[in-house]
This record gives structure tokens, C-alpha cells and sequence, in this order.
């Protein structure tokens, strides 16, 4: 593992036709969660997975909240940037194209302020469970960038009205933006990972 600004796993490609994957974990999760996931959903992808640098009682996240559902703003900007870079630092440490970051809860909502932000640094995003990351929006071009963004209509987390918001602020940017609502809570189900391995499949 080469020395990089965040604590990662990385494994290569085996089949180089695979865009790179960008991989971030839930709210106590670590750079080990989601590789069985991204091996799956994109066999033989290049696998980057970071691990959240923020605390909050002993569970890693990639930015602090002041409550369950309230971001710190401020934190989310800084923490974006700081993760875009070890992303950049990432590809050139490895030689990778711009990757595709697949998320889960928190790790959806830095996926998203990282669209919003640093919106070069990812080719497109699946965002699992994904909330608005910020009140207010920048205006950025995400012309020819593919999301999908899953929410479960049963998630006690996430307001309906939120995810829709972000699926309509990522569209109105330029984003190919496909929005599926299963009835699902905020665990990850099956037909989650059918619809992540259609999608990479296009």
C-alpha cells in the first residue's frame, strides 16, 4: 500500500475495460466494507477505498454532524477537498482515470458534496442511501456524468423530500441522474446490488 494521505486499500485491476471504483463507507465503517460490494458490482475494477478520518464515538466517517441528519457545512466543504485530493494524489501514485465512487449513507453524502465541489475528480457516482450534503448547492457542470442514486422509501433517516431534492439539484447541474426508490430501510438489500450491477453493466 503506498503511503497516501488517507489510510486505503487498494487493489488493482483485472480486467483494465473496468472504469476504477472510489470506494466509501457508512458511519462506522472502514476501507475494508464495501470491497466484497465493489468486486461484485464491477468485477475486475480497480478498487480504492479510503478510510473517513472524522471520529464520532470510536465510528470513522468522512465528515463530523452535529446531529443525526445535520451536517456540518463547513466540515463537509473542507473534508470534500481533503478527500479530492488524496483521490488525485491516488491517481497519479497508481495511474488510474478519474473513478466512479460508490457510496453508502455518509459515504454517498461526501460522494455527492465531492460532485458538487470538486466535480473533476469523479468520472460519476452510485450514491446508496445519499442525503443533500449542502443547503446550498454551487452551480457546476456535471454534463456526461452517470448517477445512480438508490433511497429506500422506508428509510427512518432520510426524508423522502431530501433524497428527491439532491436527484433534482444533480439533474438541473447536467447529470445523467437515474433515481430508483425501493421499498427498502436504509440497509442495503438485494435488489439494491441488482441495480448497481445493471448499471455498471451499460
Amino acid at each position: 500500500m503506498t503511503e497516501l494521505s488517507f489510510i486505503h486499500r487498494y487493489e488493482p485491476a483485472t480486467d483494465p475495460t473496468r472504469p476504477p471504483l472510489l470506494l466509501l463507507h457508512g458511519t462506522g465503517g472502514d476501507e475494508n466494507d464495501l470491497l466484497g460490494l465493489g468486486r461484485m458490482i464491477s468485477p475486475g475494477s480497480t478498487l480504492l477505498s479510503p478510510r473517513g478520518k472524522i471520529l464520532e464515538n470510536g465510528m470513522p466517517r468522512f465528515f463530523r454532524r452535529l446531529a443525526e441528519g445535520v451536517f456540518d457545512e463547513e466540515d463537509v466543504r473542507f473534508r470534500a477537498n481533503e478527500l479530492a485530493d488524496f483521490v488525485a494524489e491516488a491517481r497519479k501514485a497508481y495511474g488510474l482515470e478519474a473513478p466512479i465512487a460508490v457510496g453508502f449513507s455518509n459515504g454517498a453524502n461526501i460522494a455527492a458534496a465531492m460532485l458538487m465541489l470538486r466535480p473533476e475528480i469523479l468520472a460519476g457516482a452510485a450514491l446508496l442511501r445519499a442525503m443533500v450534503p449542502l443547503t446550498q448547492a454551487p452551480a457546476v457542470d456535471l454534463a456526461g456524468k452517470r448517477v445512480l442514486m438508490i433511497s429506500g422509501a422506508l428509510d427512518p433517516i432520510i426524508p423522502a423530500d431530501n433524497s428527491q431534492r439532491l436527484a433534482a439539484s444533480l439533474s438541473a447541474s447536467g447529470a445523467d441522474v437515474q433515481h430508483e426508490i425501493l421499498p427498502a430501510g436504509h440497509n442495503l438489500s438485494q435488489t439494491d446490488l441488482q441495480l448497481l450491477v445493471r448499471w455498471f453493466g451499460e
